[in-house]
Protein backbone atom coordinates (compact mmCIF):
# COMPACT_ATOMS: atom_id res chain seq x y z
CA UNK A 1 0.00 0.00 0.00
CA UNK A 2 2.82 2.13 0.13
CA UNK A 3 3.68 4.66 2.50
CA UNK A 4 2.03 4.63 6.22
CA UNK A 5 -1.96 4.97 5.89
CA UNK A 6 -3.29 8.18 8.09
CA UNK A 7 -6.66 7.28 10.07
CA UNK A 8 -9.37 10.17 11.58
CA UNK A 9 -11.23 8.86 13.79
CA UNK A 10 -13.99 10.94 15.28
CA UNK A 11 -16.49 10.03 18.41
CA UNK A 12 -17.86 11.48 21.43
CA UNK A 13 -16.32 9.23 23.49
CA UNK A 14 -12.57 8.83 24.52
CA UNK A 15 -12.91 5.32 25.48
CA UNK A 16 -14.18 4.23 21.59
CA UNK A 17 -11.32 6.69 20.75
CA UNK A 18 -8.42 5.05 22.91
CA UNK A 19 -9.88 1.68 21.69
CA UNK A 20 -9.82 2.04 18.19
CA UNK A 21 -6.40 3.43 18.14
CA UNK A 22 -4.66 1.44 20.16
CA UNK A 23 -6.00 -1.49 17.76
CA UNK A 24 -5.48 0.75 14.43
CA UNK A 25 -1.82 1.47 15.53
CA UNK A 26 -1.08 -2.18 15.75
CA UNK A 27 -1.52 -2.72 12.92
CA UNK A 28 0.68 0.26 11.42
CA UNK A 29 -2.20 2.98 10.84
CA UNK A 30 -0.88 6.36 11.73
CA UNK A 31 -4.17 7.28 13.57
CA UNK A 32 -5.64 11.31 14.61
CA UNK A 33 -8.92 11.29 16.63
CA UNK A 34 -11.25 13.61 17.39
CA UNK A 35 -14.14 14.32 20.04
CA UNK A 36 -16.78 16.62 17.87
CA UNK A 37 -17.43 17.39 14.36
CA UNK A 38 -16.02 20.60 14.65
CA UNK A 39 -12.30 19.92 15.17
CA UNK A 40 -12.62 16.97 12.77
CA UNK A 41 -13.21 19.15 10.22
CA UNK A 42 -10.47 21.52 10.96
CA UNK A 43 -8.02 18.22 11.08
CA UNK A 44 -9.30 17.01 7.64
CA UNK A 45 -8.83 20.53 6.08
CA UNK A 46 -5.19 20.79 7.16
CA UNK A 47 -4.00 17.19 7.68
CA UNK A 48 -3.38 14.49 5.01
CA UNK A 49 -6.25 11.66 5.46
CA UNK A 50 -6.25 8.48 4.29
CA UNK A 51 -10.14 7.29 5.51
CA UNK A 52 -12.43 8.15 8.29
CA UNK A 53 -13.86 6.48 10.95
CA UNK A 54 -16.99 8.91 11.42
CA UNK A 55 -19.89 8.50 14.38
CA UNK A 56 -23.15 9.92 13.15
CA UNK A 57 -23.93 11.22 16.48
CA UNK A 58 -21.66 14.25 17.03
CA UNK A 59 -21.58 17.67 19.03
CA UNK A 60 -20.81 20.89 17.26
CA UNK A 61 -20.85 19.56 13.82
CA UNK A 62 -22.90 15.94 13.48
CA UNK A 63 -21.57 13.18 11.60
CA UNK A 64 -24.14 14.08 8.78
CA UNK A 65 -23.29 17.37 8.33
CA UNK A 66 -19.57 16.78 8.34
CA UNK A 67 -19.71 13.80 5.80
CA UNK A 68 -21.41 16.36 3.56
CA UNK A 69 -18.78 18.98 3.82
CA UNK A 70 -16.06 16.33 3.23
CA UNK A 71 -18.03 14.65 0.46
CA UNK A 72 -18.18 18.50 -1.17
CA UNK A 73 -14.63 18.28 -1.49
CA UNK A 74 -13.15 15.08 -1.44
CA UNK A 75 -13.75 11.02 -2.17
CA UNK A 76 -12.10 9.94 0.73
CA UNK A 77 -13.23 6.76 2.16
CA UNK A 78 -15.50 6.78 5.20
CA UNK A 79 -16.51 4.16 7.49
CA UNK A 80 -19.72 5.26 9.24
CA UNK A 81 -20.79 4.72 13.13
CA UNK A 82 -24.18 4.67 14.38
CA UNK A 83 -25.46 3.99 17.30
CA UNK A 84 -29.14 2.96 15.61
CA UNK A 85 -29.77 0.05 13.74
CA UNK A 86 -32.79 0.99 11.58
CA UNK A 87 -32.40 0.47 7.80
CA UNK A 88 -33.51 3.98 7.46
CA UNK A 89 -30.30 5.10 9.57
CA UNK A 90 -28.11 2.65 7.79
CA UNK A 91 -29.52 3.95 4.09
CA UNK A 92 -28.90 7.27 5.21
CA UNK A 93 -25.21 6.56 6.21
CA UNK A 94 -24.65 5.33 2.28
CA UNK A 95 -26.83 7.99 0.63
CA UNK A 96 -24.65 10.78 1.88
CA UNK A 97 -21.41 9.18 0.80
CA UNK A 98 -19.99 6.71 3.75
CA UNK A 99 -18.53 3.63 1.94
CA UNK A 100 -19.58 1.24 4.86
CA UNK A 101 -20.87 1.28 8.65
CA UNK A 102 -21.04 -0.16 11.51
CA UNK A 103 -23.56 -0.61 14.26
CA UNK A 104 -22.76 0.67 17.79
CA UNK A 105 -21.77 -1.52 20.20
CA UNK A 106 -19.31 -3.06 17.32
CA UNK A 107 -16.12 -5.59 17.53
CA UNK A 108 -12.91 -3.19 16.74
CA UNK A 109 -11.27 -6.52 15.55
CA UNK A 110 -14.28 -5.98 12.54
CA UNK A 111 -13.54 -2.64 12.36
CA UNK A 112 -9.69 -3.22 11.92
CA UNK A 113 -10.90 -5.50 9.31
CA UNK A 114 -12.85 -2.99 7.56
CA UNK A 115 -10.76 -0.47 7.45
CA UNK A 116 -8.12 -2.53 5.76
CA UNK A 117 -10.25 -3.91 3.38
CA UNK A 118 -11.38 -0.36 2.37
CA UNK A 119 -8.03 1.19 2.27
CA UNK A 120 -7.08 -2.03 -0.17
CA UNK A 121 -9.87 -0.81 -2.66
CA UNK A 122 -9.58 2.38 -2.14
CA UNK A 123 -5.46 2.65 -2.85
CA UNK A 124 -4.38 -0.21 -4.54
CA UNK A 125 -4.02 1.73 -7.97
CA UNK A 126 -1.69 4.71 -6.56
CA UNK A 127 0.79 3.90 -8.98
CA UNK A 128 1.65 3.15 -12.47
CA UNK A 129 2.08 -0.78 -12.80
CA UNK A 130 5.52 0.13 -13.79
CA UNK A 131 8.61 2.42 -13.68
CA UNK A 132 9.26 3.23 -17.36
CA UNK A 133 6.29 2.84 -19.80
CA UNK A 134 6.97 2.46 -23.67
CA UNK A 135 4.32 2.92 -26.16
CA UNK A 136 3.27 2.25 -29.86
CA UNK A 137 6.68 0.67 -30.34
CA UNK A 138 8.93 3.80 -28.38
CA UNK A 139 6.63 6.27 -29.79
CA UNK A 140 6.19 7.61 -26.32
CA UNK A 141 8.03 6.76 -23.44
CA UNK A 142 7.30 7.64 -19.97
CA UNK A 143 10.02 7.31 -16.72
CA UNK A 144 7.75 7.87 -14.00
CA UNK A 145 10.93 7.39 -11.67
CA UNK A 146 13.03 9.75 -13.45
CA UNK A 147 10.30 12.10 -14.52
CA UNK A 148 10.68 12.36 -17.97
CA UNK A 149 8.73 11.84 -20.86
CA UNK A 150 10.48 10.64 -24.56
CA UNK A 151 8.29 11.63 -27.48
CA UNK A 152 10.38 10.28 -30.43
CA UNK A 153 13.22 10.05 -29.16
CA UNK A 154 12.74 13.35 -27.67
CA UNK A 155 12.60 14.53 -24.07
CA UNK A 156 9.68 16.47 -23.51
CA UNK A 157 9.70 19.82 -21.42
CA UNK A 158 7.01 19.69 -19.21
CA UNK A 159 5.48 20.96 -16.52
CA UNK A 160 5.42 19.54 -12.83
CA UNK A 161 1.48 19.72 -13.15
CA UNK A 162 1.66 18.06 -16.21
CA UNK A 163 3.51 15.32 -15.91
CA UNK A 164 1.57 14.85 -12.64
CA UNK A 165 -1.66 15.15 -14.81
CA UNK A 166 -0.41 12.56 -17.17
CA UNK A 167 1.07 10.08 -13.93
CA UNK A 168 -2.55 10.20 -12.53
CA UNK A 169 -4.13 9.16 -16.32
CA UNK A 170 -1.39 6.49 -16.51
CA UNK A 171 -2.39 4.99 -12.89
CA UNK A 172 -5.36 3.80 -14.10
CA UNK A 173 -5.26 3.11 -18.25
CA UNK A 174 -8.15 2.68 -19.68
CA UNK A 175 -10.45 3.89 -17.47
CA UNK A 176 -11.92 7.31 -17.20
CA UNK A 177 -11.39 9.55 -14.52
CA UNK A 178 -13.36 12.52 -14.01
CA UNK A 179 -11.90 15.73 -13.18
CA UNK A 180 -12.60 16.02 -9.86
CA UNK A 181 -10.74 12.80 -9.66
CA UNK A 182 -7.84 14.10 -11.67
CA UNK A 183 -8.02 17.07 -9.28
CA UNK A 184 -7.65 15.20 -6.07
CA UNK A 185 -5.04 12.31 -8.06
CA UNK A 186 -2.70 15.10 -9.43
CA UNK A 187 -2.90 17.70 -7.04
CA UNK A 188 -4.25 16.83 -3.31
CA UNK A 189 -7.25 17.84 -1.35
CA UNK A 190 -5.70 21.29 -1.03
CA UNK A 191 -5.55 22.21 -4.66
CA UNK A 192 -7.38 25.59 -5.03
CA UNK A 193 -7.79 25.47 -8.32
CA UNK A 194 -10.47 24.66 -10.46
CA UNK A 195 -12.20 21.85 -12.17
CA UNK A 196 -12.10 23.17 -15.55
CA UNK A 197 -8.23 23.71 -15.55
CA UNK A 198 -7.89 20.08 -15.40
CA UNK A 199 -8.71 20.94 -19.47
CA UNK A 200 -6.05 23.11 -19.95
CA UNK A 201 -3.45 20.31 -18.71
CA UNK A 202 -4.62 17.93 -20.83
CA UNK A 203 -4.60 20.44 -23.62
CA UNK A 204 -1.34 21.18 -23.32
CA UNK A 205 -0.32 17.68 -22.70
CA UNK A 206 -1.85 16.67 -26.08
CA UNK A 207 0.11 19.47 -27.77
CA UNK A 208 3.25 17.90 -26.44
CA UNK A 209 2.55 13.62 -26.91
CA UNK A 210 -0.15 13.45 -29.32
CA UNK A 211 0.95 13.57 -33.02
CA UNK A 212 -2.57 15.34 -34.01
CA UNK A 213 -3.65 17.04 -30.99
CA UNK A 214 -7.58 17.35 -32.23
CA UNK A 215 -7.47 13.60 -33.09
CA UNK A 216 -5.62 12.21 -29.74
CA UNK A 217 -4.63 8.40 -29.95
CA UNK A 218 -3.16 8.72 -26.07
CA UNK A 219 -5.73 11.25 -23.96
CA UNK A 220 -9.34 10.80 -24.72
CA UNK A 221 -12.07 12.99 -24.01
CA UNK A 222 -15.25 10.69 -22.92
CA UNK A 223 -17.90 13.70 -23.12
CA UNK A 224 -19.20 14.69 -20.30
CA UNK A 225 -17.31 11.98 -17.62
CA UNK A 226 -13.85 13.27 -18.03
CA UNK A 227 -10.75 11.80 -19.50
CA UNK A 228 -9.16 8.42 -20.04
CA UNK A 229 -5.28 7.34 -21.44
CA UNK A 230 -5.00 4.72 -24.05
CA UNK A 231 -2.30 3.07 -25.50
Amino acid sequence: MGKQKIILVVDDEQKILEVVRAYLEKEDYKVITALDGESALNIFKNETVHLLVLDLMLPKISGIELCNKIRARSTVPIIMLTAKSEEEDKIEGISIGADDYLTKPFSVRELVVRVGALIRRSYRNTEPLADVLVFNGGDLKVDIKKIQVIKNGNILNMTTYEFKILKALLTSPGQVLSREELVERAFGMDYDGVDRTIDTYIKNLRQKIEDNPKEPRYIITIYRMGYKFVG
